[in-house]
């Protein structure tokens, strides 16, 4: 479609960033993704350079992947991205708008001044603040600020004794100084992904977690099926990504016995449990979005009229 080069930002050879590359590779017969690890800045010539190409002289760069695990290192990455949006590249989801969610702390703190639904939650530094909320609620989930798919969580039980929690705190503090804990809640073995499309609901799936797993990641042996949540759980979701204005997201959403919370809102948005609990090709729809997108930006050529051409006719004779 009008030979437009479009980008993938990903892990080479990963079920997402390789579907979304074949999508673009359809559309436009372009193919190129981008491994962050082998991107390079020349800020004198000001190019952003990844093989023989200058990210810079791309018409758009889609997201999907900064890297393999998130961390301090995925900011850092995301603003020498911004290089290229300055050069006139699209970026979809816009840098600026990632780093808000990748920080797991920057997110929960704009969802709850909303007044986003969430569970309860402690963020200290303290061990002792740490080790008094776990004897609160009983049981915690201790989160890293940088994580995906509950890399690098745990749990801390108040049955398991004084000692062993103090213990525990104290190990997960060693690489966490600023530790971020929830009060683990019964889910029922499931929760929601709600997708968004430029803030259009597109459909919902279930992440169904393994009988003996606290989680109901697919990394901890989860499943995905397809789910229905109520017009209200769609309006929480639908309000929590409208905080962030992602071009393509994910809410993470739970039913509790008394209420829906939202877990966060992701930062680039998964598109496996779309295929294989709703069998919606995620990919294609955020691709057909990205070049409608790119085809509305550009100017329409307007064919003369008989009498301006008659006008511009008689400018060239005189």
């Amino acid at each position: 479609m009008d030979n437009l080069k479009i980008g993938v930002v990903g892990l080479p050879g990963k079920w997402s960033t390789e579907t979304l590359a074949d999508a673009i590779e359809t559309k436009t017969g372009f193919r190129l993704v981008i491994d962050m690890d082998h991107v390079s800045l020349d800020l004198e010539s000001t190019t952003l350079n990844y093989q023989e190409h200058n990210l810079c002289e791309l018409d758009a760069i889609i997201i999907k992947k900064i890297g393999g695990q998130y961390s301090p290192n995925s900011l850092d990455r995301l603003e020498l991205l911004r290089i290229a949006e300055n050069a006139g590249v699209k970026v979809f989801s816009n840098p600026e708008k990632i780093l808000r969610l990748i920080d797991r702390l920057s997110c929960t703190v704009t969802l709850r001044n909303a007044g986003i639904p969430m569970p309860k939650t402690i963020i200290t530094e303290d061990i002792a603040t740490a080790i008094e909320t776990v004897e609160l609620y009983g049981e915690a989930i201790f989160k890293p600020l940088y994580s995906t798919k509950a890399r690098g969580m745990c749990v801390i039980s108040k049955k398991d004794g004084k000692a062993k929690v103090r213990k525990a705190v104290e190990a997960f503090k060693v690489d966490n100084e600023m530790m971020y804990l929830q009060q683990k809640v019964a889910l029922g073995g499931r929760d929601m992904g709600l997708m968004f499309l430029d803030g259009r609901y597109l459909g919902a799936y279930a992440r169904v977690g393994k009988k003996d797993a606290w989680n109901t990641t697919i990394n901890s042996g989860g499943s995905y099926a397809s789910a229905e949540p109520s017009d209200e759980i769609i309006a929480m979701a639908t309000k929590a990504q409208d905080l962030f204005g992602m071009t393509y997201t994910t809410v993470d959403v739970a039913e509790t016995e008394n209420s829906a919370i939202v877990f966060e809102v992701s930062a680039f948005g998964g598109f496996r449990g779309g295929k294989e609990g709703l069998n919606l090709d995620v990919a294609t729809l955020y691709v057909e979005h990205v070049l409608v997108t790119l085809n509305s930006a550009k100017p329409t050529l307007v064919e003369p009229n008989n009498t301006s051409q008659k006008y511009a006719n008689e400018c060239i004779n005189t």
